[in-house]
C-alpha cells in the first residue's frame, strides 16, 4: 500500500513538472500597443517577430517600445509605415503665410455713358430746312450746325424783337420814367422769349447789328460724338419736344456686370478689373469701378455694377459682351493647399506628418479661399507639415484598421 502511494505521488509530481514546463515554452507574448489610431483601435507589436523562419532578438523590440513610451501618441494619431506612405503617393508640404487674392471674374455689357449722350430737340414749332447731318454714325464736333429750321413764329417773334429795339431806343430817354420803363421791359421780355428757344447770344447780336430777320434758324450739336439715332430729314415737320438726334460721345463708356450677393462685401468704389473680349484676345483694357447699384436680383441673387473706362478708337461698341476679371488682394494669410482639406460631413480634416511614419489628424477651421490656396484660422501651425495628397487613402486605412481592430478574435 505505501509502495503504492509512493508511485502515485511521484507520477503526479512528474505530471506538473511536464505540464509547467509545456506552459512556459508555449505561454503566448504579451502585446505592446504602438499606435492609436483614429478609432482608438490598439495594432500589438510583439516580441520576437518571425521574418522568413528567423526571430528578431527581443533587444531591438524592447528599443522600440521605449521610443513609442516616450512618444506618448495622442488619440488622434496614427502610424503608417515610411514605405506605405510612399506606396500611396503621400506628400507634404509645410503650412506658410503667404499673401492671397480673390478672383472674380463676370460677364458685362458695354453702355453709353449717360452723362456723354445727348438728344436733339426743338422748342417750338417749324420745318426743316436744311439738313447737313444726314446719316446715323456720322461724327460731329460740339457746336456744329446738324440742320437749319424754318418757324414762322420764330419769325414774328424777331420782328417784334426789332420794334422792341427801336422803341427802347426812342423811348428809352423819355422825361416819362413809365414810357422809358414800359419801352425796356418790351424789349427785355422780347429778347427772354428769343433764349428760351435756345437762340443764341451771337443770333440776337447779329439781329441787333444787321436788323434782318432770320428766316431760318441754325440747330447746333450740344456736344461731340457720334450720331447713334436720327429721326431728321429734309421737309419733317417738327413739334416741341420731338427728338430728331441722338449723339453719345463713346470714347468713354460704361461696362455694366452682374455680382452676386456674396461677393460685394469684397468689391469696393474705385477697384480696378481686367476687360477682354473673347472673340478679340489682342484687346486688354482697365476699368474702374465707378457705382454699385443698391438693390439685388432676387431671382439671380446679382447686384448691378458699374466699370467704366475709356475707349481709344471706339472699339468697344454699345450692346457688346466683355469679359470681366477683378483681382482682389486679401492680404498675408497662413494658408495650405486645397487639397490637404478633407471634407468629413460637418468637419474639416487635416493630417499632419509628425516625421517617421507617425501622423495626426486634427480638426480645422478654414477661412478665405483663394485658387488652390484656403487660409487655415484654426487647427494647423505656422512650419506645420500636411499632407497634401492621399489624405482620403489615409482616412480609409485608418478606419480599416480601427474597424479590424476592434473586431473580436482579430488581436495577435
Amino acid at each position: 500500500m505505501n509502495l503504492r502511494f509512493r508511485d502515485l505521488l511521484i507520477g503526479v509530481a512528474l505530471g506538473v513538472l511536464v505540464t509547467l514546463a509545456l506552459f512556459f515554452f508555449f505561454r503566448p507574448n504579451h502585446p505592446t500597443t504602438v499606435l492609436a489610431p483614429a478609432g482608438n483601435a490598439e495594432v500589438p507589436a510583439h516580441k520576437g517577430h518571425e521574418m522568413g523562419g528567423e526571430t528578431q532578438p527581443a533587444q531591438e523590440d524592447d528599443t522600440i517600445l521605449a521610443q513609442n513610451q516616450t512618444l506618448a501618441p495622442s488619440e488622434n494619431s496614427m502610424f503608417i509605415s515610411p514605405e506605405r506612405l510612399q506606396s500611396i503617393g503621400v506628400k507634404f508640404e509645410p503650412a506658410q503665410r503667404r499673401p492671397l487674392e480673390r478672383t472674380i471674374r463676370t460677364v458685362g455689357r458695354v453702355e453709353v455713358d449717360e452723362r456723354q449722350l445727348a438728344r436733339v430737340t426743338v422748342k417750338l414749332e417749324g420745318w426743316i430746312d436744311r439738313l447737313l447731318v444726314n446719316y446715323t454714325g456720322e461724327h460731329v464736333k460740339q457746336g456744329q450746325v446738324l440742320f437749319t429750321l424754318y418757324s414762322p413764329e420764330l419769325v414774328a417773334t424777331q420782328e417784334e424783337y426789332l420794334i422792341a429795339l427801336r422803341s427802347s431806343r426812342t423811348l428809352g430817354q423819355s422825361e416819362f420814367p413809365e414810357v422809358a420803363a414800359g419801352a425796356k421791359a418790351l424789349l427785355a421780355a422780347s429778347r427772354r422769349r428769343l433764349l428760351l428757344w435756345d437762340i443764341r447770344e451771337s443770333h440776337i447780336h447779329d439781329l441787333e447789328r444787321t436788323g434782318e430777320v432770320l428766316t431760318t434758324l441754325p440747330i447746333h450739336a450740344p456736344l461731340s460724338g457720334t450720331v447713334i439715332n436720327k429721326m431728321a430729314v429734309a421737309g419733317l415737320q417738327t413739334k416741341p419736344g420731338d427728338e430728331l438726334y441722338t449723339i453719345a460721345n463713346l470714347s468713354h463708356i460704361w461696362i455694366v456686370g452682374d455680382i452676386y450677393e456674396y461677393e460685394l462685401p469684397l468689391i469696393e468704389i474705385g477697384q480696378t478689373a481686367s476687360v477682354s473680349l473673347s472673340y478679340a484676345p489682342d484687346i486688354s483694357l482697365k476699368a474702374r469701378i465707378g457705382f454699385i447699384y443698391p438693390t439685388v436680383d432676387p431671382q439671380t441673387r446679382t447686384a448691378k455694377v458699374r466699370f467704366e473706362l475709356d475707349n481709344p478708337g471706339e472699339r468697344l461698341k454699345p450692346g457688346m459682351y466683355t469679359n470681366l476679371e477683378l483681382k482682389i488682394p486679401l492680404g498675408v494669410r497662413l494658408a495650405v493647399s486645397k487639397d490637404a482639406i478633407l471634407e468629413s460631413g460637418e468637419r474639416q480634416i487635416i493630417f499632419i506628418h509628425l516625421g517617421g511614419g507617425r501622423l495626426e489628424w486634427r480638426n480645422a477651421k478654414t477661412g478665405l479661399r483663394s485658387g488652390d490656396w484656403v487660409e487655415v484660422l484654426e487647427g494647423v501651425q505656422e512650419g506645420e507639415h500636411v499632407v497634401t495628397s492621399a489624405n482620403f487613402l489615409i482616412d480609409s486605412e485608418s478606419q480599416l484598421k480601427s474597424a479590424v481592430g476592434g473586431m473580436p478574435g482579430m488581436k495577435h
